[in-house]
């Protein structure tokens, strides 16, 4: 995952902590605007949830941030 695709899933991950709680479930879709404007950083981060690591749709925040962090 490149280095400004972990940031802002990370940074995304804890706002949404912040705001509804630890048990804030999230999907790689969190992480971009309603329109497609990046089709290769969208691809990257559905590759990484869902071939890489096989999570489900909506998976808790603080699991994703743990994953990104691991892999650093």
């Amino acid at each position: 995952m490149r280095d400004s695709l972990r940031k802002k899933v990370i940074d995304v991950c804890n706002k949404k902590i912040t705001a509804k709680g630890e048990g804030v479930g999230v999907s790689f879709y969190a992480f971009f605007a309603n329109k497609n404007d990046d089709p290769e950083l969208l691809m990257e981060a559905a590759t990484w949830w869902i071939q890489t690591h096989k999570l489900d749709h909506f998976v808790k925040a603080k699991q994703i941030i743990d994953l990104v962090e691991s892999e650093v």
